[in-house]
């Protein structure tokens, strides 16, 4: 059989271009997307290709703001076919909406070497490095958007706020270093300014202060958190050592749930730092046996922290969720659903910790309870405090899974904005079935078939 021959062949078992262009003015998405799905570009020749690129891209385009997981579905057929600017950029936005950040700065730098005059894939790769704290390299790439784009003014306000940043971080260490100097001198800060009362440091600016309390639990503040802690005979460079990361692993918190959920906590959020021994005293030894930590009342309060590992700065990103969430829900925390609020923490240390969902030993163990009809339902989780409940591991797991499903359905994006719409007007599994047509059966269910891996 001839070569033109078999690529006739090809072609015949292939959707025509033309029927791309017809499913899209018939507005048919879905339609769209299931007929070219498992199309491959290499069955077209490539003139062809634009036509079926088209229509994917306008429908990308006309679903990004109300089902972003099929926008990114048709924008990365509409890629795949043909890597237009539009075609990049609308799947950098629908993976951006869709929390696939990986995706999105894959396209953004295809975009920007292959369209450098496009002022939107600087931009927005930018705005992503300046999120990642990275500011030498979003300083490079903003300066590579065209000084004649409609772009290049948000650029050149973002590379100033980028420079200013960059100074106020070597003030910041100046502070430090200053700080440091004070300490080792032993001297008394709490008359220093900004400190207030019982050594209560309160300060606009993100440089630390430090204080002593009367209880002898040192202090050290800035406007977005109160460190607090006994020294437990530590030396000045133990502290000075046990200080740095502390701050770092409550900076990677806030940078993290900032750059992951689209916000962080904007009020100052007090964390105290107990022993093991410490936190048990204050808290009773039952309940410090069951919990890392805790955060109420505008406080988080972490056990065992005498180190840093690796499981406590998860924690912190936890709790620190907790405390966001308070600031974000117009009614606070308490307004959201136990397993919600629980979830969206849990999920988010997950995603902080690198992992796709539960562990695989918890994972044979929902397995199996939900397999014996017991694994916990959103409706038993609505009121009841998670760790009241047979097993509290399992408990939290199904509802970061529930909390991973709204993900799934809407993005990170979709899923803040229905946290900020949340009030006592109507109940939650009301306000979920208008915003994402699910209620609390249907993420049962859902929960049930990730696990069962279908």
């Amino acid at each position: 059989m001839n070569t033109p021959l078999i690529a006739l062949l090809l072609l015949a078992a292939a959707p025509p271009p033309q029927k791309a262009k017809e499913l899209a003015a018939q507005k048919q998405w879905e339609e769209l997307y299931l007929a070219f799905a498992a199309a491959s570009p290499s069955d077209y020749p490539e003139a062809q290709r634009p036509g079926v690129a088209a229509p994917l891209l306008k429908g990308c385009e006309a679903l990004l703001a109300e089902d972003a997981v099929m926008a990114y579905s048709l924008g990365e057929r509409a890629v795949a076919f043909q890597e237009t600017s539009g075609a990049l950029r609308c799947l950098a936005k629908s993976a951006l909406k869709t929390d696939q950040r990986a995706s999105a700065e894959e396209a953004l730098r295809k975009g920007l070497e292959q369209f450098p005059k496009d002022g939107a894939f600087g931009l927005e790769l930018g705005r992503l490095l300046l999120q990642d704290e990275d500011t030498t390299a979003a300083i490079a790439t903003l300066e590579r958007v065209p000084a004649k784009t409609k772009e290049a003014k948000e650029a050149r306000k973002l590379i100033q706020n980028a420079r200013a940043k960059e100074k106020e971080a070597g003030a910041a260490r100046g502070e430090v270093e200053r700080l440091e100097k004070r300490l080792n001198g032993e001297e008394d800060t709490r008359t220093a300014k900004g400190t207030q009362g019982d050594g209560d440091v309160r300060t606009a600016s993100l440089s630390y202060e430090s204080s002593v309390t009367k209880d002898g639990m040192r202090v050290r503040a800035n406007r977005r958190f109160s460190i607090r802690y006994f020294s437990s005979d530590r030396d000045f460079g133990q502290r000075a050592e046990y200080e740095g990361q502390v701050v770092s692993a409550l900076e990677d918190a806030y940078d993290f749930t900032l750059r992951t959920l689209g916000r962080a906590r904007e009020q100052q959020l007090e964390v105290v730092l107990y022993t093991s021994e410490e936190f048990s005293s204050h808290m009773g030894a039952v309940f410090a046996a069951q919990v890392a930590g805790l955060y109420r009342n505008n406080a988080i309060r972490l056990n065992d922290a005498a180190q840093m590992t690796p499981q406590n700065r998860a924690t912190l990103v936890h709790e620190y969720v907790h405390a966001a969430l308070d600031e974000i829900c117009p009614e606070g925390g308490g307004a959201l659903p136990r397993w919600f609020n629980e979830g969206m923490a849990e999920y988010l240390q997950w995603r902080f910790q690198k992992m796709d969902g539960p562990p695989r030993a918890l994972r044979d163990r929902m397995r199996s309870a939900a397999k014996q009809g017991m694994l916990p339902t959103m409706s038993v989780m609505n009121s009841r405090a998670l760790i009241t409940l047979s097993d509290p591991a399992v408990a939290y797991a199904a509802s970061a899974m529930a909390v991973q499903e709204l993900v799934r359905l809407g993005g990170m994006e979709k899923l803040l904005g229905f946290v900020q719409s949340v009030n006592g007007a109507a109940s939650f599994e009301s306000a979920l079935q208008s915003t994402y047509d699910r209620d609390f059966a249907a993420l049962d269910k859902a929960v049930h078939t990730a696990l069962s891996g279908r």
